[in-house]
């Protein structure tokens, strides 16, 4: 689920990965995330943004959209993690 700075709650499918840490920093991640059927497209003017992505566990994580692609499949929206990877 993204969930915009107004609360605003997209639906969807994420794959999340992690790559690992540089000199015991903060690991970067990064993923795509698919909105669901329901949802359309995702978020409006979503790239460049900030959102909070809620996984099934209840466990969060901001992420920043960096771009936006469409294809046969639909909408998959590239992730850019902040921060501590939330899984």
């Amino acid at each position: 689920m993204l969930v915009s700075s107004d609360g605003t709650r997209t639906p969807g499918t994420a794959a999340l990965f992690a790559e690992p840490a540089r000199k015991g920093g903060t690991p970067p991640w990064a993923g795509d995330f698919r909105p669901a059927n329901s949802a359309g497209n995702g978020p409006k003017n979503a790239v460049g943004k900030t959102f909070t992505l809620e996984l099934p566990d209840g466990s969060t994580g901001k992420v920043v959209i960096q771009n936006l692609k469409r294809g046969k499949g639909g909408v998959v929206l590239a992730l850019m993690g902040e921060d501590a990877p939330p899984f």
